[in-house]
């Protein structure tokens, strides 16, 4: 596995390979995402830090997870197509993943030995986790699904200047 996150292959919604390399010189906020779930409304405060960081130096990036409650159960389409259409998400997604378990996404793998939450290193306890990084690719901190994005702001402005 490897010892850098900026180095680690993720797929995106459309299924084009990208790393967080792809995104170097800016923050970048990683979102374990679900389409029907009660943090689904999170989106939209995704989407607002998105538009208000974003020239700044902020990229934020969704992964949908059906982990939870089976809480993301549609297609690459599906999921593209309700954050759009309900959100307005124009920040980019990710292909659906897991996050917790041997099929682990080899990112939430690292983002979860880096900083781990209520259930350790070993456990990602719902949707709509956080994990803020640095321009540097070094994590700054891991968010709980009830932290509403708009309660990031400080966070990100102070790693933005």
């Amino acid at each position: 596995m490897t010892d850098s996150l900026l180095t680690i292959p993720c797929t995106t919604i459309k299924g084009e390979q990208k790393t967080l390399a792809d995104f170097a010189g800016k923050a970048v906020l990683v979102v374990n995402t679900a389409s029907k779930c009660g943090f689904t409304p999170q989106y939209k405060g995704l989407e607002e830090l998105w538009q208000t960081y974003k020239d700044q130096g902020l990229v934020v990036l969704g992964f949908p997870c059906n982990q939870f409650g089976k809480q993301e159960p549609g297609n690459e389409g599906a999921i593209s197509e309700f954050c759009e259409l309900n959100y307005g998400v124009s920040f980019p997604l990710f292909k659906k993943i897991e996050v917790n378990g041997a099929g682990a996404h080899p990112l939430f793998a690292q983002l979860k030995k880096r900083a781990p939450g209520v259930l350790g290193s070993q456990g990602i306890k719902w949707n709509f986790t956080k994990f803020l990084i640095g321009q540097d690719g070094k994590l700054v901190k891991r968010f709980a699904p009830a932290t509403k994005p708009q309660d990031l702001s400080r966070e990100i402005e102070a790693l933005l200047k």
